[in-house]
């Protein structure tokens, strides 16, 4: 799709200006013209345009003047200059003041367009590298999906049949599953990988920030809105929008995202002027909105819009083969950004973390790598290192631990945990230390360490 954008043209000779808006409004552009620099500036300062068309040459304000109140009130706003054959000097001059390009009297249409594309293309980078940049500093964190389970196997297989077409996607899942991962998954093997990829979390939002983050606004159309504001839908363009937890948008919200999915198309809030709206659309949800619907909190027409094609996550607790990759991912993600140098997740550790629920989900288990990483002071995490939780869930404490305040409590549960692991190993090996060692995927010196503070004698075991 050809790039269209909002142009001002400023320029006192009537011919010219009305020239101008006739050739670029035959582009698609939205174009408003103002006769005086004065009138100029006051379009500038009330609404939003990606390209300013200004006269260098102007009775009071001319094109230098104007092209300063642009830069200072909207910077990334594109200047191109008008001048004479007599003048070039001035508009080389006020291209190092800032202006993207210059034309000269009398002019070519095909060449006017052509410059307007240009810009409009630029823009459109520019807004792009906004978004990509910080989806680099993230390690392009849609790689970072680990599932080696048959459940996720069966989501990447869905996610890749998707990823081929321009459909409307849902995600479905818990909190913490990875959702916006899976999303980020399916741009990045679509067509459009090369564009930017927009997310917004519809309950992080209040109704009224929600729409003007998503639509964009212009000037005056509520308290607080000084300025016009392009809206994330709009930024998207070419590539992929993402809500994430669409269940709690509320109704008139829906009716208006409806509208996007059927029509393509969309205004600011306190807009009039349409905008297309070229993007591929993916959504989330951690609710059940079929249930949402019988109790009329989610539109039915917008619902099977969005459910073009589901994908299910399914809880960590359902892929518990995907706990140990995962848990050493983190490890290693946690490693390189502490510089630390924790080598092995033992086999008590991941007893614990096998053994647990996870209600939080893979953002669970990533907070208590996270943890464990920061408390661990040796080469290797402990069962010690772990919350609270996770060894409550793993240990029946019983009438062993009445009467002892809290933290001796824990302390005995972990020490009665790793005397009774190490022990276990030992009689496995039948007394063979490395070889115990290498069971509990430590190194012999740590394993020793645990022996000598237990009481432990190989010996015993053999």
């Amino acid at each position: 799709m050809e790039d269209k954008g909002r142009i001002l043209i400023v320029e006192d000779e009537q011919d010219m200006l009305f020239g101008l808006r006739k050739i670029l409004s035959k582009q698609g552009n939205i174009v408003e013209i103002a006769e005086t620099g004065s009138i100029g500036v006051k379009k500038v300062e009330e609404s939003f345009f990606d390209i300013v068309i200004t006269d260098l040459k102007m009775p009071g304000v001319d094109g230098i003047e104007l092209l300063h109140k642009v830069k200072e009130v909207r910077s990334e706003a594109m200047v191109i200059v008008i001048t004479g054959y007599g003048t070039v000097e001035s508009a080389v001059e006020a291209m190092k003041l800032g202006a993207y390009d210059y034309i000269t009297k009398p002019f070519d249409a095909e060449h006017i367009r052509m410059v307007v594309r240009k810009a409009l293309k630029q823009i459109a980078l520019t807004n792009e590298n906004k978004y990509l940049k910080q989806q680099v500093r993230e390690g392009k964190d849609f790689q970072n999906i680990i599932g080696k389970s048959r459940r996720m196997q069966d989501v990447f297989e869905i996610a890749d049949k998707v990823a081929k077409t321009n459909a409307t996607a849902l995600i479905l899942g818990e909190s913490g599953t990875g959702k916006e991962l899976v999303a980020r998954y399916i741009h990045y093997n679509s067509p459009r990988r090369d564009k930017v990829f927009v997310p917004v979390n519809c309950s992080a939002l209040t109704e009224t920030l929600l729409e003007s983050e998503l639509f964009g606004h212009e000037k005056g159309s509520f308290t607080g809105a000084i300025s016009t504001k392009r809206g994330l839908i709009e930024i998207a363009s070419g590539g992929t929008f993402f809500f994430d937890e669409i269940g709690d948008v509320s109704p008139p919200i829906q009716g208006k995202l409806l509208r996007v999915l059927q029509e393509r198309e969309f205004m600011r809030v306190g807009g009039t002027d349409t905008i297309v709206a070229d993007i591929r659309l993916i959504a989330a949800t951690n609710k059940n909105l079929e249930q949402c619907i019988k109790e009329r909190t989610f539109r039915e027409d917008l619902y099977y819009r969005l459910n073009v094609v589901s994908v299910r996550l399914p809880p960590l607790r359902e892929r518990k083969d995907d706990i140990l990759p995962l848990a050493q991912f983190f490890l290693r993600r946690f490693n390189k950004k502490m510089a630390r140098d924790i080598c092995e997740i033992p086999q008590d550790v991941l007893g614990v973390l096998m053994g647990y629920d996870w209600p939080g989900n893979v953002r669970e288990l990533e907070n208590v790598i996270e943890r464990a990483v920061v408390l661990a002071t040796e080469s290797t995490i402990e069962v010690s290192h772990l919350p609270d939780e996770l060894l409550e869930a793993h240990i029946d404490s019983g009438p062993v631990l009445q009467g002892l305040s809290y933290k001796k409590a824990k302390q005995q549960v972990v020490d009665s945990f790793s005397k009774e692991f190490v022990e276990r190993l030992l009689q496995m090996s039948k007394g063979n230390i490395s070889q115990a060692a290498k069971q509990a995927e430590m190194d012999g010196a740590n394993f020793r360490r645990l022996m000598r503070k237990y009481g432990i004698h190989a010996e015993e075991h053999k």
